[in-house]
């Protein structure tokens, strides 16, 4: 008998938070062969686009399940980590998994590991992650999904996402993250990404950092690999339109394709292969995003040539239109209240990234920040980008282990002088900035961590 969905769901976070495990438990990719051997080998029964990189991974993956669902494929998706729910980060056409179906799943796969560690096959029980992909290459065999998209978890070369062999491997930007466990240089950081490339295989990639590119461009020539440059996609941008969201919308607007026209990046420019010319139209707003959709578009185009029916401009502009990636610069705005901000900026380079957005978007106007960091990011460097921007900051502590405590943010942005106040919980932390946001002017961020951001979501899905 399958457990319930709650003691699934209980049992997945026993195993511990993906990054809190030692990296010889996270990273061994024998033990999840191991484990997908003895559920017969998902990972060989579908193709797959498969993406890693630092910053937009997540958006550009979900750019391109949306153009491929909006292409007739069947597309699973399996991103992470998730805002809300668990089940958020497996997905085929845009639906998440179902309570019953991934409790189902997980007894099936947790009672084939508990097997697995009792024959010695495997030294322990699978980790969270570990967990949670081979749950989501099962659903797709059993859906008969065409195709599935799938965001590498961290690094690339020891993921364990990075068992299958992908029809397409994308290269987003790399930047410095997680350096405890990817080394300390974009360097070594990059070489890391880059292991998720095939001798003889198609990279989609953009030009970026050097130390980057070199990586990247060495990788491709030894072996074999044959580069897809997006670059030809990424519009100019003296044709980027910014369209602030409406103060009268009450539904989160940015990723939300009832309210797309109020917040989109527009432009038009001809797509060469398929000799047609399409007006891009993202709801994901900020500069960066831009590249992140050319990354989908040249995925998209390379899977049409390797013969994927049903992929056309048509299709891909439908798509782009479609791309719903809530928690990145998604704006809530409901009568009698400020407009709030969520945006899942968790190291430097998404910190920038934010930074441009808002000075596009709020340019004069005042904006409260609600900040909260796990530990091991670079907080003094991401409150230097982000708080001069702010009238006044409340650092907060979401309900991670890994959080900081609002006084060590404090005490990462004495140098940037601003004023930051410590709310210990995140309930207190949303009350404090509401009453700080007086004016009706007033723009709430709320920003620094995808734990913050997915309570505060919680709160205001449950309350809407």
């Amino acid at each position: 008998m399958a457990p319930s969905y709650e003691t699934a769901v209980a049992r997945m976070f026993a195993l511990g938070h993906e990054l809190a495990q030692a990296p010889a438990h996270k990273f061994d990719l024998a033990h999840m062969r191991v484990l997908l051997q003895a559920l017969d080998h998902p990972e060989r029964r579908f193709p797959s686009v498969l993406i890693a990189g630092t910053n937009g991974k997540g958006s550009t993956a979900a750019t391109l399940a949306s153009i491929l669902r909006a292409s007739g494929l069947k597309t699973g998706l399996y991103t992470s980590p998730h805002l809300i729910r668990i089940n958020e980060r497996i997905r085929i056409n845009g639906e998440e998994i179902s309570d019953g179906d991934f409790a189902s799943l997980h007894g099936d796969v947790d009672r084939i590991a508990e097997k697995l560690v009792e024959r010695a096959e495997l030294p322990w029980h699978p980790s969270f992650f570990e967990m949670m992909t081979a749950i989501a290459f099962t659903h797709f065999v059993r859906e008969r999904i065409d195709i599935a998209v799938l965001e590498v978890g961290m690094g690339g070369r020891l993921d364990a996402t990075n068992v299958v062999e992908p029809s397409v491997s994308v290269i987003t930007d790399i930047s410095l993250d997680h350096q405890k466990y990817l080394g300390n240089t974009v360097r070594e950081i990059a070489r890391e990404k880059v292991g998720i490339i095939r001798s003889g295989g198609v990279v989609v990639a953009l030009p970026q950092q050097p130390e980057a590119n070199d990586v990247i461009g060495n990788t491709i020539l030894n072996l074999g690999a044959r580069a897809v440059n997006a670059v030809p996609y990424v519009p100019p941008l003296v044709s980027t339109e910014y369209r602030v969201p409406s103060t009268e919308q009450h539904l989160f607007t940015a990723g939300n394709t009832e309210n797309a026209e109020k917040n989109r990046l527009a432009y038009r420019y001809p797509l060469a292969v398929m000799n047609e010319e399409i007006l891009v139209e993202t709801p994901l707003v900020g500069r960066h995003q831009l590249r992140n959709v050319a990354l989908a578009i040249a995925a998209a185009v390379e899977l049409h040539q390797q013969g994927f029916h049903g992929i056309s401009a048509h299709t891909i502009q439908s798509g782009i239109r479609q791309t719903h990636w809530p928690g990145r610069f998604q704006v809530i705005a409901r009568p009698g209240g400020p407009e709030m901000v969520f945006d899942v900026a968790h190291n430097p380079a998404g910190a920038w990234a934010l930074r441009s957005a808002l000075s596009e978007c709020y340019a004069g106007r005042p904006l409260i920040f609600v900040f909260a960091a796990m530990r091991d990011k670079a907080i003094s460097e991401m409150t230097e980008i982000l708080f001069p921007l702010a009238e006044c900051v409340v650092a907060t502590r979401p309900g991670n282990p890994r959080a900081a405590s609002p006084e060590e943010i404090q005490q990462a942005a004495v140098r940037t002088g601003v004023k930051v106040e410590a709310v210990d919980d995140v309930p207190g932390a949303m009350e404090r900035a509401r009453a700080l946001a007086s004016a009706s002017t007033s723009v709430i961020v709320v920003t620094g961590s995808i734990y913050l951001v997915g309570e505060v979501m919680r709160e205001y899905s449950s309350s809407a």
